[in-house]
């Protein structure tokens, strides 16, 4: 039997910046009696505190088997039975972050993907990573389902992306850049991915690769929960929220 649940956030457990579905919710703290979960995406803890954390209606007993990875595993966040501890960031020096805005910007004019009309910031500062998302942060915060289908219909088959992030990589060679979710490049130090993330929850946990069973709705080779497959983790690709909840429904109904 695993020991870990591991989950990538965005298009597996919710909806692209939107929050956790309750019947998601449910389930997550249900598994929780049986599991440690881990939760690991680009997005900043900023965001798993308004995506994941305000849906998951569990106590502080559960809540110490959840492990949260922001920025792609650059980060680590545990509940110490009333806030969550920073237990390490793998940050930037300013000269790092000014040097990976600058060759941003420059790939997406010389390749004419900035975006006239955008809701929020386009190039984000996370600490431990740099994101660029095309139509900005803030568009399903702005514009709801809407701003959803913008984000899908943004980029339907990665040449956008893919073609940024060729041509940043050429110009920071020292850094990771890759593609993100479906509208972002994710640019951390080099060698830090998902992977990376689960080797830090491997050693923190005392467990082996075969612990875990990590669920993603980006595992092509290419995609951003890519590196935890390749690793030699247990994966399961999902195309959704709902296509999770029914393999998590599954789970539970074998084990309870």
């Amino acid at each position: 039997m695993k020991k870990v649940l591991a989950f990538d956030l965005d298009g597996t457990l919710a909806p692209s910046k939107s929050s956790l579905p309750p019947q998601v919710g449910k389930l997550l703290d249900q598994l929780l009696d049986y599991f440690d979960i881990c939760v690991i995406s680009g997005g900043k803890f900023g965001q798993f505190e308004t995506q994941l954390l305000k849906g998951l209606k569990s106590d502080a007993t559960k809540l110490s088997k959840l492990h949260l990875m922001p920025t792609c595993g650059t980060q680590y966040y545990k509940f110490n039975g009333s806030n969550w501890d920073q237990i390490y960031a793998e940050n930037f020096t300013d000269d790092e972050k000014s040097k990976i805005i600058a060759a941003l910007n420059e790939g997406i004019d010389m390749l004419g993907y900035r975006e006239s009309k955008v809701y929020g910031e386009i190039i984000e500062d996370r600490g431990s990573q740099i994101t660029f998302s095309a139509l900005g942060q803030d568009i399903v915060t702005e514009l709801g389902d809407e701003g959803i289908r913008l984000k899908e219909e943004w980029d339907p088959d990665s040449v956008k992306k893919n073609s940024i992030r060729d041509y940043v990589a050429k110009l920071i060679p020292e850094f990771e850049v890759r593609v993100g979710g479906g509208t972002s490049i994710d640019i951390t130090k080099p060698g830090i991915d998902k992977a990376y993330g689960m080797q830090k929850l491997i050693d923190m946990l005392s467990i082996t690769k075969e612990d875990i069973l990590f669920f993603g709705d980006r595992l092509a080779e290419g995609g951003n929960d890519y590196p935890v497959k390749e690793f030699g983790i247990d994966t399961l690709e999902v195309s959704g929220w709902e296509h999770t909840s029914h393999r998590l429904e599954t789970v539970y109904d074998a084990i309870k």
